[in-house]
């Protein structure tokens, strides 16, 4: 049987449009036309929620022309 190992670098969680719409400071409404026109930060559903990854959503805001 073969072992696994398991990196000790913890992993930040996936957040939700509530906290990418604090992080960014503007409302949930513009996200999901950003979705919509595929415009924002990467987003990808669980389920029926949408969720961002952090880094996506950093990485998206420093390469976004300002």
């Amino acid at each position: 049987m073969a072992t696994v190992s398991v990196s000790a670098v913890p992993v930040e969680g996936l957040w939700t449009i509530d906290e990418v719409s604090a992080f960014l400071q503007i409302p949930t409404a513009t996200l999901y036309q950003w979705r919509h026109r595929r415009v924002g930060p990467p987003a990808f559903k669980v389920g029926r929620h949408l969720r961002y990854d952090p880094a996506a959503v950093r990485a998206w805001l420093a390469s976004a022309e300002v």
